[in-house]
């Protein structure tokens, strides 16, 4: 999923740069400014609601959008997400127009 969704936005012009969970993605993008946060929920290490709440306390991604993409769609997951600070939330499958268009649209790209 991670691949087909690194394909979808690079075919479709933007620079992406990933992790393999939840950790990693936040080793990896650091301090570096960038458009747009997407993050699963689930994952290994540490969780999406934990990478959430650990990009709005770094000042460099306080007012990023992040948006989360995963198979939950529960109402209570959605609430904890955006008590966290998500953005947006997308459920799998995708549609990859849609995604495009939505991580056009929270980064004014």
């Amino acid at each position: 999923m991670r691949d087909m969704l690194m394909l979808t936005l690079s075919n479709a012009g933007f620079d992406v740069i990933q992790g393999a969970d939840g950790l990693d993605g936040l080793t990896v993008l650091g301090d570096s400014p960038v458009d747009v946060v997407i993050t699963d929920i689930n994952m290994p290490v540490m969780d999406g609601y934990e990478v959430i709440r650990r990009l709005r306390q770094n000042d460099s991604h306080r007012t990023t959008p992040i948006l989360v993409l995963t198979t939950e769609g529960d109402a209570e997951k959605r609430e904890i997400a955006r008590e966290a600070g998500a953005t947006g939330w997308i459920v799998k499958p995708f549609d990859p127009d849609r995604l495009i268009e939505t991580v056009r649209y929270v980064s004014n790209a």
